[in-house]
């Protein structure tokens, strides 16, 4: 039995690291909104679309409950998301792309997002097309521009 557990806490327990090596952050001096808003901006100004903004901490405010400043910018380009769903139309489950701001514990602000090579990997010939490292490409580059 106690081996049982120890397999099943090092098994979740592997599974939560590898998950967490998928999220990349970026730290900046800005507050969530003013990071946000810079996305917002570099997005447009890279041509593509902003689907959403989803405001967390607003949602948490709105059933009595608070939490740090948290959002979420949902946004595409279909000159990256059709390729990919024209290999596998099931990645069209993970576009459009994500980015999260947030302020943590420690009051330091950070975007972050997940790596599309990551989210991808179900998708052998997706994953291995070269659309991916345009969306990691992009999605860096959106990102540092932001947290400047």
């Amino acid at each position: 039995m106690r081996n049982l557990i120890l397999a099943t806490i090092l098994t979740f327990g592997g599974a939560m690291s590898a998950m967490a090596d998928d999220i990349i952050k970026v730290n900046t001096s800005k507050s969530v909104q003013e990071a946000m808003d810079a996305l917002e901006a570099a997005v447009g100004n890279a041509g593509a679309t902003v689907f959403a903004r989803v405001d967390h901490a607003a949602g948490a405010e709105k059933v009595g409950m608070s939490i740090p400043a948290n959002q979420v910018l949902i946004f595409g380009n279909p000159a990256l998301g059709t390729p990919a769903m024209q290999i596998d139309p099931r990645a069209g489950l993970f576009l459009p792309l994500k980015v999260q701001a947030y302020e943590d514990a420690n009051g330091q602000v950070w975007l972050a997002y997940e790596d599309p090579k990551e989210t991808m990997d179900e998708f052998d010939e997706v994953e291995k097309s070269p659309v991916i490292e345009k969306m990691r490409g992009a999605l860096a580059k959106l990102t540092s521009v932001a947290a400047e």
